[in-house]
């Protein structure tokens, strides 16, 4: 369904919810998947619209969704639906997520963080065991719980996503064995609650200090591990051991209040889980990042096999996989995907200049430095919202634009393989003691997919690297930002 479409059926619902037309719809920042996410707005009046393909899917949610608003858990209510549409709208749990709070403490983890966290684990043991009671399983979308076919399915996709990409070497027999042994012993303790799946930070919203839950149409049942060792092992939210321990043992006490747990027992396959996570969390990053090559995923892996390192290093694993173990430690040895040296490149004397241009007044930027210029990247195929009267007279830097060129563009396939073409330069500028690059965007008018473009590969660029970097928007800064 084409995007105007979209906001049409999403339009219908927000009028049959609130009784008004909507004055907005900004299409939100995209997700990992095929669902596309909007806001709808009519003066206080808002809502979440979505749009999702797959309608067992939307199925699943929107049962989960009713399920637990009826036993009062901390989920969207849900407004209004047309699956036939593949759209439904839901309650606007506004802007921030658990994942935020993470961004902004950065390296340190404050005591207040601590104390979501225990709000967020607390309200987990209501959403499994309580939430988990007379829940339809049959609506499960791929299985009605995690057993063994959906632990094979995790394998299959790290071994083919990750290991082999990765080229890492393995004696394939041997690491189905450990496979197939790992299976049995997950499947041994209690599996008989609700499993959100992927619960991770960026499925976690704050609204008034209260978490609330989004994201669960891939629920099942299985074991209360899981979930938690998601939140607390996710690779790059950095939690502190100490204080992992202490949201496990907060955990154990909320959970402990509503069903018999025996803590140990607990722990030793807590741990098991920890795993089992991370090896479908690797094949994930190996199919988005080794295979789409997406740069976020391919950052993702040197933080994901650091966690596992700890696991091997304190003997948490509690049966033998030797060959698994062996393919994990030739990762984590081999050093492939720890990231390029910061300190040599933050003392390096190199600066990359990075304009955005229009073709059609200026055109390609003279380069200065006297190297005869650098690389050109022509914008001028990608999906142009200038095209359109709500986006003509914003910039690339507009909210309404990034997320049109997110979410209806080839723009981020384009800029992956702009990623990678520049860092391969600036690593070997960076090595051979370079002192200038240069990197030029444009497009028609250097107002939309130019300016957007060369933001994104300054960011990149310098959170990667640290190096120095100047960032000219040569059309926008001529007009003096007025369009």
């Amino acid at each position: 369904m084409q995007s105007a479409a979209i906001e049409q059926e999403l339009k219908k619902l927000f009028y049959n919810w609130s009784g008004e037309e909507a004055e907005m719809v900004l299409p939100l920042a995209p997700s990992g998947s095929q669902r596309i996410y909007y806001r709808l707005q009519k003066g206080k009046q808002s809502a979440i619209g979505a749009f999702n393909p797959d309608f067992k899917e939307n199925v699943a949610f929107l049962t989960f969704s009713r399920h637990f608003r009826q036993k009062e858990l901390p989920v969207p209510e849900i407004y209004g639906e047309n699956l036939d549409k593949h759209v439904y709208l839901q309650e606007d749990l506004g802007f921030t997520t658990l994942y935020s709070y993470l961004l902004q403490a950065g390296d340190y983890f404050p005591d207040y963080l601590v104390q979501i966290f225990k709000k967020v684990v607390e309200q987990l043991a209501r959403l499994q065991i309580e939430g988990g009671q007379e829940l339809d399983y049959s609506v499960c979308y791929p299985r009605a719980s995690f057993d063994r076919q959906s632990i094979l399915w995790d394998f299959n996709t790290f071994k083919y996503y990750f290991l082999k990409l990765a080229k890492v070497p393995f004696d394939e027999q041997l690491l189905e064995n450990d496979l197939h042994n790992l299976a049995e012993y997950l499947l041994q303790t209690d599996c008989s609650h609700f499993m959100f799946r992927d619960f991770q930070t960026r499925n976690i919203m704050i609204k008034a200090g209260e978490p609330f839950f989004i994201d669960y149409q891939g629920g099942r049942r299985g074991a209360l591990q899981y979930d938690l060792a998601s939140l607390l092992y996710q690779a790059k939210a950095n939690i502190p051991q100490e204080i992992r321990q202490e949201l496990l043992d907060h955990y154990l006490d909320s959970a402990s209040a509503m069903v018999p747990i025996q803590r140990e027992t607990f722990v030793r396959y807590y741990y098991a889980y920890v795993l089992i996570r991370y090896i479908q969390v690797l094949g994930t990053y190996g199919f988005r990042g080794l295979y789409e090559r997406k740069e976020y995923f391919i950052k993702s892996i040197p933080f994901a096999l650091r966690n596992i390192k700890w696991l091997l290093d304190n003997q948490l694993i509690p049966i033998a996989l030797p060959e698994l173990q062996n393919a994990l430690l030739h990762l984590i040895e081999s050093k492939q995907f720890e990231p390029f040296d910061k300190i040599k490149a933050t003392s390096s004397l190199l600066t990359v200049n990075v304009n955005s241009f229009s073709y059609k007044n200026n055109g390609v930027p003279e380069d200065n430095s006297g190297n005869g210029g650098g690389f050109v990247f022509d914008c001028r195929f990608i999906h142009n919202p200038g095209r359109y009267e709500p986006y003509k007279k914003l910039t690339g830097r507009d909210e309404s634009v990034v997320n049109f060129l997110q979410h209806h563009s080839e723009m981020g396939a384009f800029l992956n393989d702009v990623y990678r073409i520049v860092d391969a330069a600036v690593e070997d500028y960076i090595e051979r003691s370079f002192t200038h690059l240069m990197v030029n965007f444009g497009c028609t008018g250097g107002q939309h997919r130019s300016v957007y473009a060369a933001d994104m590969l300054a960011q990149h660029l310098k959170e990667k690297y640290g190096i120095q970097i100047v960032l000219n928007h040569i059309e926008q800064e001529r007009k003096g930002w007025k369009n």
